[in-house]
């Protein structure tokens, strides 16, 4: 078994960071024939994600995105082509975010 652990910051803040887990779970859904589901909580969430030879979780907090994911063995052969897809995947759901305003000096 291989295992696939991505660390992303960000300050989007859990509402805007919900939204790009939950559009991030659907297109892998899509993409992967995924399952995945979204437990939602106070201060983080965690999507919860499977199919055949792959389980994981992605833990959705304020300031930072934490995906861990097991491969089974078939897959674990492809593990770093699979992170370097979810990295480039993350990545460009978080810079399609607006930035958040600056506040103005007085």
């Amino acid at each position: 078994m291989a295992d696939i652990r991505i660390h992303r910051k960000h300050k989007l803040g859990l509402e805007q960071a919900r939204k790009v887990a939950w559009q991030w779970a659907e297109e892998v859904e899509k993409k992967f024939d995924m399952e995945c589901t979204v437990l939602e909580g106070e201060t983080s969430d965690t999507v919860q994600f499977k199919r055949s030879g792959v389980n994981g979780r992605l833990i959705v907090a304020p300031d930072h995105f934490d995906l861990d994911a097991k491969l089974g063995f078939l897959l674990g052969a492809f593990s770093r082509t699979i992170e370097d897809q979810i990295e480039t995947e993350l990545d460009r759901l978080l810079a399609a975010q607006p930035k958040p305003a600056r506040k103005k000096k007085s």
